[in-house]
């Protein structure tokens, strides 16, 4: 399906976050210009049909309105682009005109907080979908049959979510690359200056104070003394310690909020850590063994493989 995605349209709706809208249709200009072919159309859309404020107060005029039936001829996928407020920036019109593009064969996606509305159309129930962090919480708990997964972008069959800023470059990027090859793909980045594109399973970093709040100082402290040490580790006692709990306390915190051991996440975090090292630097497979904590390369390697089902050569190699 990605493949035959060439004309895109663009949603825009009240308080929609303008860098994802240009993140998204950046990568499509920039392949027209790299290949020195016409391979991919745009069009920005609104209710009305006229100009729609971004969440900065940019006013940005669209090519058409959705009472325009031509659209449907000549959209192969439409992506709803949203921000804050995405509740009340919706209405059941839009949802009505979602689910007849739906019913005409148009594929669908969504910048930032789009997936909400889409998901309040019935259009993503039984799929895998994205949506920037703020909002994971509450589109999982209102619309149960929906798949949300904490990724920068996901592809499920004809649908296309990515969470918010920059993260609909990497989506789009996935889709050239699929459809002209890897060569456009890297070519994009470079021209965008960016170190590396990501891939459809990288999580979005989500602030632990937000997973948290205001309910456990103690398990936020705790992590970013972890943050803080991962090349030489703090033995879980010492945490423990540092922070005014027992073992058993910290290790309830930890399963209570983080859904895992306190161990089992340091190894995360310096697992993590490794793969942007491997991904952003020239470090030696040693090095970034040793930077992160571990004792040995064959503990890391065997430790970074179970984790991320591929060895940290093949990081590179891939």
């Amino acid at each position: 399906m990605a493949n035959a995605l060439s004309k895109f349209g663009f949603l825009l709706l009240n308080d929609f976050t303008l860098i994802s809208l240009s993140s998204a249709i950046e990568p499509l200009r920039m392949a027209n210009w790299i290949t020195g072919q016409n391979h991919y159309q745009w069009k920005t859309i609104s209710e009305s049909g006229e100009a729609v404020a971004a969440s900065d107060g940019v006013r940005v005029q669209v090519d058409a309105g959705i009472q325009d039936e031509s659209l449907f001829r000549e959209l192969d996928v439409v992506f709803v682009c949203a921000g804050i407020n995405v509740e009340r920036s919706s209405s059941k019109r839009v949802g009505r005109w979602l689910r007849s593009a739906h019913q005409k064969g148009i594929a669908l996606g969504s910048t930032c907080t789009g997936s909400h509305v889409l998901a309040a159309a019935g259009l993503l129930d039984g799929y895998r979908c994205s949506i920037h962090w703020e909002n994971l919480a509450a589109l999982s708990d209102t619309f149960p049959l929906i798949n949300v997964r904490a990724s920068l972008f996901t592809i499920d069959r004809n649908r296309y979510t990515s969470s918010g800023g920059t993260a609909p470059i990497d989506l789009m990027v996935h889709l050239v690359s699929e459809r002209l090859g890897s060569a456009v793909g890297a070519a994009i980045a470079e021209q965008f200056i960016c170190d590396r594109i990501r891939r459809p399973d990288d999580k979005q970093r989500i602030p632990l104070r937000h997973l948290v709040g205001n309910r456990s100082e103690k398990l936020v402290t705790a992590v970013e003394l972890m943050e803080a040490n991962l090349k030489e580790p703090i033995s879980q006692g010492d945490l423990a310690e540092y922070v005014g709990l027992s073992r058993r306390q910290l290790q309830r915190l930890f399963r209570k909020y983080l859904f895992c051991a306190p161990l089992r996440y340091y190894l995360r975090l310096r697992l993590h850590r490794a793969r942007e090292l491997l991904m952003q630097t020239r470090l030696s497979i040693l090095e970034v063994s040793s930077v992160c904590g571990f004792a040995s390369t064959s503990h890391f390697s065997k430790s970074y493989k179970e984790h991320f089902g591929y060895s940290p050569s093949q990081e590179r190699t891939d």
